[in-house]
């Protein structure tokens, strides 16, 4: 039920609960309690929902005999997101916020995160257990989220302290964004990774957290390997060449390293390779063509996102800012000088192997110009794949203008008509 008591935008709070029978009574008070602090900072109503996401204990029943609270009832278990969207599609509110059951997050601060809600106009407000409140999080959780923070950070572009909290205000008309969300613990580490890329405004307030007395649902190790997958994936679906350039780029760099010792080690006289060598020109080989190959696959994958959504291509990785904004550009022109390289050298050595040559003067050569015949050939296919890719992307804007111009001169002959035709009147 909503209550409504002001004008004003109203909030509906949902509560995922499972199994919650020994708190859920005492959450739903405090947040009935919060009232006036919300009428203080201009929210019109309150409405609350508790989402049984198939308890098995008494939690359903107590929250049925409670004044101002609605329930809603999944017949079994289907995990903390579902229970959360299951909320959001009963609630009625301009404003929809989530918490636990276990009273870990203080929903005494709902009236703060709603005032900067408004105040800065924001689409996303976080309670952050990060931020410098006071936290009694686990150490092995404080670590789970700094790495989580930080790869979100990397991946979103943009500062995030606490991107799996699980107390947080969002406006209705974001859901279109945020959605398609997972049904399990992932959800908020999700929603976090896709607010920043669906480039909504995202504000972190600092909240204490009281750490959930008794056994957590939630599994370090097994949920920490799903949150790591998913937000990889997330980022990969808008921004890939953030994630694959980094990781060809560094690659890459190996490759060049390794290049480096072993024209130093060619340079000292060293011409027989033991297995440690072998080793290495074969890593050097491999992490060089597989780091361009990267690389040059997070640019094409960012035209195929920019196609797929409608809008410009978003090269904002580390790696393309110090290469410049379009660094694909590049492409035709240096892989035709490499592969130009990569063939003068396996000539020559096939010159001098005519020429008595034995193969332990000549093996760095071959193997540099199979390398840069390799990178040469990737790149050069790469230009011609991204200047398809682009003619594509751009084309439905080329014929929208096209035939507004169309228009413009079909409309302007019968413009003189009318014109010529009044005269003879």
């Amino acid at each position: 039920m909503l209550t409504e008591y002001t004008e004003g935008p109203k909030l509906s709070v949902v509560i995922p609960a499972l199994n919650e029978e020994e708190g859920i009574a005492d959450i739903v008070k405090r947040i009935l309690a919060t009232e006036k602090g919300l009428k203080s900072v201009g929210i019109g109503g309150l409405e609350v929902i508790v989402v049984d996401d198939g308890s098995v204990d008494e939690t359903a029943r107590i929250v049925e005999d409670m004044m101002g609270v609605r329930l809603v009832k999944h017949p079994v278990n289907r995990g903390y997101g579902a229970a959360i969207k299951t909320g959001f599609n009963s609630a009625k509110g301009d404003f929809l916020a989530f918490l636990d059951a276990d009273s870990t997050y203080p929903p005494e601060w709902l009236a703060e995160l709603c005032r900067v809600m408004i105040e800065e106009r924001a689409d996303v407000v976080i309670g952050s257990r990060r931020s410098g409140s006071e936290s009694s999080m686990p150490p092995v959780r404080r670590l789970g989220n700094l790495i989580w923070a930080s790869l979100v950070t990397v991946l979103g572009g943009q500062k995030v302290q606490d991107p799996a909290s699980g107390m947080r205000i969002l406006r209705r008309n974001s859901l279109s964004k945020l959605y398609p969300l997972p049904d399990g613990l992932n959800f908020t580490p999700v929603m976090s990774t896709r607010a920043l890329h669906e480039r909504l405004k995202v504000v972190e307030v600092p909240i204490p957290y009281r750490e959930r007395s008794g056994r957590s649902k939630l599994s370090v190790v097994r949920d920490g390997i799903r949150f790591l997958k998913t937000i990889l994936w997330t980022a990969l679906q808008y921004n890939p060449a953030r994630v694959l350039e980094l990781v060809g780029f560094g690659a890459f760099s190996l490759a060049g390293l390794i290049g480096v010792l072993l024209v130093v080690a060619r340079l000292k006289g060293i011409t027989m390779l033991g297995p440690l060598g072998v080793a290495a020109m074969f890593t050097g080989l491999v992490t060089g063509v597989g780091g361009v190959s990267l690389f040059s696959l997070g640019i094409s994958f960012n035209y195929l996102v920019a196609i797929f959504h409608s809008r410009p291509i978003r090269q904002t990785s580390l790696v393309a800012s110090m290469l410049g904004p379009s660094p694909e550009r590049h492409f035709g022109w240096v892989g035709a000088c490499l592969g130009t390289v990569g063939l003068m050298l396996g000539s020559a050595s096939l010159l001098l192997g005519l020429y008595g040559w034995e193969i332990t003067r000549l093996w760095l050569w071959l193997l540099g110009s199979a390398c840069f015949l390799l990178v040469g050939l990737q790149l050069t296919l790469f230009w011609a794949l991204i200047q398809v890719l682009e003619t594509v992307r751009v084309r439905e804007t080329q014929i929208g203008e096209e035939l507004i111009g169309m228009g413009a001169v079909v409309a302007a002959p019968h413009a003189r008509t009318a014109v010529s035709g009044s005269g003879l009147h």
